[in-house]
């Protein structure tokens, strides 16, 4: 089970299984024990029989953990494990093959707004996010503030993934100018001031951390002329939002507007990693400017969705929906705005955003209008 800090892994494991074997590697003493002998793992088990399953949370501290576990698997084909990590890097710098496909994959995202309920609250999503570990602090702000830090010292840092931190800290204010855009790796580099094949190693290393993910562009019997290059997002609002620098000249509209994307695209990606259906998530984008935010895309899903941080709806805010249905007329068409009504214009619902996200629930049709 990935996910970044603070989506709750431990948390929900240890609620589910209490009577699980519990190895915390982020533990000092326990990292100690496992770093030097990894097959300890097997003394332990035997010396405690009926505790299942197995859990190790952040694996990826001591990737040698994952072949003694592979072993023991083969050896005792009851044996059950649970594995978490906030990191993919180290364990495939490892050349750790994840058990040669023996484990299920799990990802876990920040909330929905649909495990919220009634107490999401779309204003404070914008700035705060959707991660349990700041909504349920006691002080949301500092800790959304000392986020990146974290990251910085507890991941980045103690790995040895950089030597270069200020250069670091500098990308990652730079590259959240790209939040909900496309990425030009060259203007980052310039904007930081590092070679561009720096730049592309410190968006690998996001990646790898979970922080970060693209968006491609839909290219599926394209009849237009369509850009190149992905869109990038942080996982979750709030952290662009704390890593975002704004001033006296940076338009608050803006932001929210960027900010608003970030968060139905996690909303998206989560509603898709969560469903049991293969759901994929693109953009749309023709070089004459013709753009459609997400397109969802899948055996039983295709729709077009754009995202509008206003609370009424222009003519030419539906261009890029139109667009696309007469070359996908096989396409639902929504549009997600600020206002509180549902609207139909020609073939495209308009939405709330608020109650879009709100009722988007895993193994369910997305919100609109067949579901």
């Amino acid at each position: 089970m990935f996910g970044p800090i603070g989506t709750g892994k431990s948390t929900w494991l240890n609620t589910r299984f209490n009577n699980s074997l519990y190895i915390n590697l982020l533990a000092p003493d326990q990292f100690r024990a496992y770093a030097a002998r990894p097959e300890r793992i097997e003394e332990l088990i035997s010396a405690n029989p009926g505790k299942t399953p197995i859990i190790i949370d952040e694996v990826q501290k001591v990737p040698a953990l994952l072949d003694v576990v592979h072993f023991l698997m083969e050896k005792e084909k009851k044996l059950r494990f649970i594995l978490t990590g906030s990191s993919a890097r180290k364990i495939r710098r490892a050349g750790v093959d994840l058990l040669a496909g023996r484990a299920v994959l799990k990802t876990m995202h920040p909330f929905m707004a649909s495990e919220l309920g009634i107490s999401f609250d779309l204003n404070d999503a914008l700035t705060m996010g959707m991660l349990p570990l700041i909504l349920y602090s006691d002080d949301p702000k500092a800790a959304l503030d000392a986020y990146a830090t974290l990251y910085i010292h507890e991941e980045i840092q103690a790995e040895g993934l950089i030597r270069n931190i200020g250069g670091f800290v500098r990308f990652l204010e730079a590259i959240s100018f790209s939040h909900s855009a496309m990425l030009n790796t060259s203007e980052v580099a310039r904007e930081c001031q590092v070679s561009r094949k720096t730049v592309e190693g410190y968006i690998s290393i996001l990646n790898d951390l979970l922080l970060s993910f693209s968006v491609p562009v839909f290219t599926k019997r394209a009849k237009r002329h369509l850009v190149a290059h992905s869109k990038f997002y942080f996982f979750d609002t709030g952290v662009f939002r704390s890593l975002r620098p704004a001033g006296p000249l940076d338009s608050v509209h803006e932001i929210d507007g960027v900010a608003l994307e970030g968060l139905v695209a996690q909303h998206l990606r989560a509603w898709a990693t969560y469903s049991q259906q293969s759901v994929e998530l693109f953009f749309w984008r023709t070089k004459s400017g013709n753009e459609v935010d997400f397109v969802v895309y899948g055996p039983s899903s295709f729709h077009a969705i754009e995202v509008k941080n206003s609370d009424r709806i222009r003519p030419k805010d539906l261009n890029g929906l139109r667009t696309f249905i007469q070359d996908y007329p096989e396409a639902e068409a929504l549009l997600l705005y600020r206002g509180k009504e549902r609207l139909k214009k020609d073939r495209i619902l308009c939405m709330p955003c608020k109650e879009f996200m709100q009722t988007l629930i895993p193994d369910k049709p997305l919100p609109g209008i067949s579901a």
